[in-house]
């Protein structure tokens, strides 16, 4: 791409607080300032073609947030609008389900009192909140660059240019990106944000953190005939099609007009590089319990997203000099829930209130040191400390045993205490991978096209539309280690971890090679995690790019 001197400067915008990321995190933050604060300019950037374009989740939706938000919004209109009307925990096996009973559940992980909703539309309603209270939303405009200023400190974000060539060279409606600066900079990206990521190796901010822990988690919403349909109905399993040392478990959500979301995640510290997890998934829904409630049905969306699974031990220093990381961006996320956009709202509530207050006392792009040191005794904390085992547990004892051990560490914290203290994640997901001739391979069923299907399909589903003619957002740094190491000692994971045909090894020999379908990515952030050499790097596309979901 050519020099930025030889490219006409980029305008500039000032603002009091940037937020990158229009989901729940970055849309509580906004409306937290304009409450506290409402002479403030706030500008929100979302890089999806719209707000909730990019948003996905399951979703079950604790309400605290939303209570602590906007106090009155069940007497408003609102998309949740579908109670929890029943739990049910499944232990699957091959042929048939055991459910497990209700009682032996710790009270924790009860949904009485939750909503079933699409997270996507929640955020399109937070984003009308947003705006009638005074603040800017940019969609369609990804954040790519951090500012800083002479000391070093975050000063705002540059928008990416458009308009550019595969080649880099500008085309015909090449446009420069814009820079906005603010007093702070709040950074609401999601899991596995990219500027989330370089702020957290720039300014140490995971020094004395166990490493991030991740999971996959793959989507479809389907409409399903009424008889099929049980309002309210939540329904979770582990085991089967998933062996005790793979981690992992699905959901099943019952809701709105004969609407069932159904999904299943994979924690990406499995070691069998052959694994699949959009395999894995199309295999879910060919057991006997999940065939009978997609009878008939009709899949309407499909999408994926990387989990943030670390909880409690991993999440970062939250404030760096002029700014502060919210939501799955800190990793806020309480894994045996299954649940997220709650912490997500906290976290932009307690970030909101501390840059507000920073700003009336007249500081600006300094550490928002209040805002590190309250999210532990805060709700965020009192929720995600009780669970902290799990996960640990779990990835060291394999399904059966950690599930139990956690279960009973879980019931323990509720009268705060715990037989394992805090333990620890030990090696980050990429590093769990073990070399292909070492784990056996693993057979998937072709798709029948009506109940499981392929990737191609998928992605159309999910909308996904890029501009062929731009540069690459998925980056290989070194492509002879990607042959050396990713192909030949791993097998080539790349093109079974990701859940929409992105990468490829093609031809043989020496005609061998590595094909990236850019055009093909639902922005999981997979391949930036689990890469077993580290050498992907995820960067936003053109603003807009990337999938298109609704109602999920």
């Amino acid at each position: 791409m050519n020099e930025e001197r030889d490219l006409p400067p980029r305008e500039s915008m000032d603002f009091d607080v940037v937020i990158v990321g229009a989901g729940p995190a970055g849309l509580a933050a906004a409306i937290r300032l304009k409450q506290v604060a409402p002479d403030l300019s706030v500008v929100v950037l979302e890089k999806g073609s719209e707000v909730g374009a990019h948003i996905l989740s399951g979703a079950v939706i604790d309400p605290t947030g939303l209570d602590a938000l906007l106090p009155g919004w069940r007497e408003e209109d609102h998309p949740l609008t579908q109670p929890v009307s029943a739990d049910r925990f499944l232990w699957m096996g091959p042929a048939g389900a055991v459910r497990l009973p209700n009682w032996l559940m710790p009270p924790l992980m009860n949904n009485h009192g939750n909503y079933i909703a699409s997270l996507g539309d929640v955020c399109r309603w937070l984003a009308e909140k947003a705006e009638a209270a005074g603040v800017e939303i940019f969609p369609g405009f990804a954040a790519t660059e951090i500012l800083t200023g002479e000391d070093g400190a975050v000063v705002g974000v540059a928008t990416g240019d458009m308009g550019i060539r595969r080649d880099g060279s500008p085309g015909p409606t090449f446009e420069r990106g814009m820079e906005l600066r603010a007093k702070y900079t709040l950074i609401a990206e999601g899991a596995r944000g990219s500027l989330a990521k370089q702020l957290i190796a720039r300014f140490g901010l995971d020094t004395d953190r166990e490493p991030q822990k991740y999971g996959l988690g793959i989507k479809e919403l389907w409409r399903v005939p009424p008889e099929n349909h049980r309002p309210g109905l939540v329904q979770h399993s582990f085991g089967w099609p998933l062996d005790n040392r793979t981690g992992g478990g699905s959901f099943l959500y019952h809701y709105g007009d004969d609407l069932v979301a159904i999904g299943f995640v994979v924690h990406l510290n499995y070691t069998n590089p052959h694994l699949s997890p959009f395999g894995v998934f199309q295999q879910f829904k060919t057991h006997p319990a999940i065939q009978s409630v997609l009878a008939g049905g009709e899949r309407l969306s499909y999408g994926a997203r990387a989990i943030t699974e670390g909880g409690w031990q991993s999440v970062p220093k939250l404030a760096f000099p002029g700014g502060a990381l919210l939501g799955c961006a800190a990793g806020f996320v309480n894994v045996p829930r299954i649940k997220g956009s709650h912490n997500a709202i906290h976290s932009g509530i307690l970030a909101a209130e501390y840059a507000a207050a920073s700003i009336a006392d007249g500081r600006t792009n300094d550490e928002l040191t209040a805002y590190e040191e309250a999210w532990r005794g805060s709700a965020i904390g009192r929720d995600l400390r009780p669970v902290r085992n799990v996960k640990p547990l779990w990835s060291k004892l394999g399904t059966l045993g950690g599930i139990a051990l956690g279960g009973l560490d879980m019931w323990l914290n509720t009268i705060g205490f715990s037989l394992f203290g805090t333990m620890g994640h030990g090696k980050p997901d990429h590093a769990a991978t073990h070399p292909a001739a070492k784990e056996k391979a693993l057979d998937y069923a072709r798709p029948d096209g009506t109940r499981t299907f392929d990737r191609a399909s998928s992605i159309f589903v999910a909308g996904v539309s890029h501009d062929e003619d731009q540069p690459p957002h998925l980056r290989v740094r070194d492509m002879a280690l990607q042959k050396a190491s990713e192909h030949d000692v791993f097998g080539g994971p790349s093109a079974l971890y990701c859940p929409a045909g992105v990468y490829e090894w093609v031809g043989e020999g020496e005609s061998l090679r590595y094909q990236i379908n850019a055009t093909n990515c639902i922005h999981c952030k997979t391949c930036d995690i689990k890469d077993p050499n580290q050498n992907i790097d995820w960067v936003p596309p053109e603003g807009g790019g990337g999938p298109n979901y609704r109602g999920m």
